[in-house]
C-alpha cells in the first residue's frame, strides 16, 4: 500500500521555488492566469516559479506590451516548453476590462478547460490623487474594481474548473478600511495616499470573503482567498520618495531597511500556497500571511466579518454599473 508524503510546513522564509517543489502535482496540467507580470515584480516572479511544473497553461495578463514581451521572454528563456500566453488588460478602464475578460473567455483552451487559478496580482500603492477615466480614485479603481469586474466576467471560467481565486491584499489593509460614503476623498480634497491604499487593500479582503460564502460558487466548488506577501521592494514602491519610508521607520538615514523584509522568491510564496495548497480549502476565504493562515500579523476588523463584504458588493455593483450574483 502506497502512502503520499505529507506536505511540509511553509513558513515566512519559504520560497516560491520550495512551495512549487512540494505542489508540483497541484500545479500540474493547470490553466493559471496572473495579472500584474511586469519585470521586478512578484507576478512575475510567481509565475517563473510555476513555469518549470508543467501547468497546462500559463496566461500573463498587464497593461504595457512591451512589459508582457519581456516577461514572456523571461519564462521562455527558464521553461521553453511551458506554454504561455499574453493579454493584455488594463485595469484603470472598465471598458478596456471588459475587452480583455471578453478576449481570454473566447480562447479555445479558456473555453475548453477553464480557468484553474486566477491570481489578481496586479495592482500601485500610494499614488499621488487622481482619478480614471470612470471617474473612480486610481487606487481604488486599480486595486479593487477592475480586479473585481474581471474577477466576475470570467467566474464561468473559474467554475468550470473548479478554482480559486486569489487576490494580492497588504498588511497596508490597516491604514484604513472602506469609505462606504466618499470612495473619493472628496472628490481629492481629502485624499492621503497610504489611507487610500488601505481601502484598496481592504476591499482585496473583503473581495475573497464575499466569493466564499457564495452559496453558487461553494456548489460550484470554487474558494477564493487574500494574501499579504510581505515586505518585498519591487517596482511597486520605485515612485515613492525615501524620505516617506524614513519617516513611517523603514529605513534609516542611510537607506537601510530597519524591518523584516523578504525577497521576490520568498514574497512570492504566500500567493502559491493559497492558489494552490490543498490543506486550506476547508479556510476558503482566508487572508493568509508568511504562508499561513494561521498568522501573527494584524487583520483588522474593517477588513473582517460577512457585513463588510457584503455592503463592499453592493458598491462595487454600483460603482462599475453592473449586477453580479454570486
Amino acid at each position: 500500500m502506497s502512502t503520499s508524503t505529507p506536505l511540509p510546513t511553509f513558513t515566512a522564509e519559504t520560497t516560491s521555488e520550495q512551495v512549487c517543489e512540494s505542489l508540483s502535482p497541484q500545479i500540474s496540467n493547470k490553466t493559471i492566469l496572473i495579472t500584474g507580470v511586469s519585470p521586478n515584480g512578484l507576478g512575475l516572479t510567481t509565475a517563473l516559479a510555476l513555469s518549470t511544473h508543467s501547468p497546462r497553461l500559463l496566461i500573463l495578463a498587464g497593461r504595457s506590451p512591451t512589459a508582457l514581451s519581456t516577461s514572456l521572454d523571461t519564462i521562455k528563456s527558464q521553461a521553453p516548453s511551458c506554454p504561455v500566453r499574453t493579454l493584455q488588460l488594463d485595469l484603470s478602464s472598465f471598458a478596456k476590462v471588459r475587452e480583455a475578460a471578453a478576449e481570454v473567455r473566447e480562447w479555445e483552451e479558456v473555453k475548453q478547460h477553464g480557468i484553474d487559478v486566477l491570481i489578481n496580482n496586479a495592482g500601485i500603492m500610494s499614488v499621488p490623487w487622481g482619478k480614471t477615466a470612470d471617474g473612480i480614485e486610481t487606487q481604488f479603481a486599480v486595486n479593487h474594481l477592475g480586479p473585481w469586474l474581471f474577477t466576475n466576467l470570467v467566474m464561468e471560467a473559474v467554475k468550470k474548473a473548479r478554482g480559486r481565486v486569489v487576490f494580492l491584499a497588504s498588511l497596508g489593509h490597516v491604514y484604513g478600511g472602506v469609505r462606504w460614503e466618499d470612495v473619493n476623498f472628496e472628490d481629492g480634497k481629502a485624499y492621503d495616499p497610504d489611507t487610500a491604499y488601505g481601502q484598496s487593500k481592504t476591499a482585496n479582503i473583503l473581495t475573497a470573503i464575499a466569493l466564499s460564502q457564495s452559496p453558487s460558487l461553494n456548489a460550484a466548488g470554487v474558494s477564493a482567498f487574500s494574501v499579504h506577501p510581505g515586505l518585498v521592494l519591487t517596482n511597486l514602491s520605485s515612485h515613492i520618495p525615501m524620505q516617506v519610508f524614513k519617516d513611517k521607520g523603514f529605513v534609516d538615514d542611510e537607506g537601510k531597511l530597519l524591518v523584516p523584509s523578504k525577497t521576490h522568491s520568498q514574497g512570492a510564496a504566500t500567493t502559491l500556497v493559497a492558489a494552490f495548497d490543498p490543506r486550506i480549502v476547508e479556510r476558503n476565504g482566508a487572508y493568509l500571511s508568511d504562508c499561513s493562515v494561521e498568522h501573527e500579523g494584524p487583520w483588522v476588523e474593517h477588513a473582517k466579518g460577512k457585513e463588510n463584504a457584503e455592503k463592499l458588493w453592493a458598491l462595487s455593483e454600483e460603482l462599475v454599473g453592473e449586477k453580479f450574483e454570486i
